[in-house]
């Protein structure tokens, strides 16, 4: 495997780490120590790669960093570069995702708290609102999760730049076939129990955690819901409970392999109020049939009991293997996809999030 590269994002800083031909990753000194930094991304489409990082400046508000140096130097637009239209009468609070598009090359999109979507045609210098979402009829009716009123996800199509989905926290799925221009809620077969008899699937205002998409089958999704995990194999259009053989279908992160088709990891929470892994244990389950059947994995992970969750955005899978930080400052690494685990670092801040790559 070439040179590759680990973004870890967390509550006081961000941690950089390389590895050198499948080598152990050695992390680098802290970054924007002291500052909040949800959202990370390392765009490899340019002849020169380029680290976004979504960061918060705490009094100072949220705002994007670039680099394209690999983290020795930092840029930022000279003004904010994301911020509301003044007609909108909202404010940034945060950057939770930051995404680089598969099939336009300057593109960068940004999912942002209050639920809205941003798109750059810079490579992530600056951006502006997608406003064919923010005006949907839906939005109004729209109320925040446990961590906000977050767009988290975003999911590109790999070829077609007209298709995307997005998952709003507890707005639901929502997918455009048009660019962006318009939008439709997808939350089909998703169940929520907590609602009465008679509206247990609503068309909107579903809890989702987290959405990825199967690369090789780009109709294929997965879907960790506050209360299931599910699959759809037309981008949404339907969803199906394959939370069966987990043994808590509640979690935050889900994430599927880059290249190895039907192949998912998902980590099972206790639920609701009690947010720690399964049986005090992590252990990363993996399905190579597209959900039908699990697997768990935990060979090098802590034998102790262990109390602290992994967050949305804390796991990733990557051609450089698969990861996931927690919130008592861990990162693991599994280069065997899941099935063996080594440790990254240790006594890190809250891992908000995590991102690899292979320069």
């Amino acid at each position: 495997m070439s040179d590759a590269m680990l973004a870890i994002g967390t509550r006081k800083g961000l941690f950089l780490a390389r590895s050198a031909d499948g080598g152990p990753f050695e992390i680098e000194p802290i970054q924007f120590s002291t500052v909040a930094v949800p959202s990370v991304a390392i765009d490899t489409r340019g002849t020169t790669p380029r680290l976004l990082a979504g960061i918060e400046y705490g009094h100072f508000g949220p705002s994007v960093m670039y680099s394209d140096d690999l983290g020795k130097t930092w840029g930022e637009a000279e003004q904010p570069p994301i911020a509301f239209p003044e007609k909108t009468e909202a404010t940034l609070t945060r950057v939770w995702q930051l995404v680089p598009s598969p099939s336009e090359p300057d593109v960068v999109w940004a999912g942002v708290e209050p639920g809205a979507l941003f798109r750059s045609e810079d490579r992530g210098v600056t951006y502006r609102l997608v406003e064919g979402l923010w005006e949907h009829p839906h939005r109004e009716h729209w109320q925040p999760g446990g961590g906000g009123l977050c767009l988290h996800t975003i999911v590109n199509h790999p070829t077609d730049p007209e298709i995307m989905g997005v998952a709003i926290s507890t707005g639901g799925f929502y997918r455009t076939t048009d660019g962006g221009l318009s939008w439709e809620a997808a939350n089909q077969n998703i169940r929520t129990p907590f609602m009465p008899e008679g509206q247990q699937y609503p068309e909107y205002g579903q809890c989702v955690h987290k959405v990825g998409m199967d690369p090789s089958r780009p109709e294929r999704l997965y879907l960790q819901h506050h209360f299931g995990v599910y699959r759809s194999d037309d981008f949404g259009g339907s969803w199906r409970d394959i939370g069966a053989g987990l043994p808590s279908d509640f979690g935050f992160p889900i994430a599927v392999h880059p290249s190895r088709p039907d192949t998912v990891y998902v980590l099972p929470l206790h639920a609701d109020v009690d947010r720690t892994p399964v049986d005090h244990h992590y252990r990363v389950f993996r399905s190579d049939d597209a959900g039908q059947t699990w697997q768990p994995f935990s060979e090098g992970l802590p034998e102790g009991r262990v109390h602290a969750t992994v967050l949305r955005d804390a796991m990733t899978a990557s051609e450089a293997g698969l990861f996931f930080g927690t919130r008592d400052g861990e990162v693991h690494w599994s280069r065997d996809d899941g099935e063996t685990w080594s440790l990254v670092g240790r006594h890190l801040p809250d891992v908000l999030t995590v991102r690899a790559a292979v320069l």
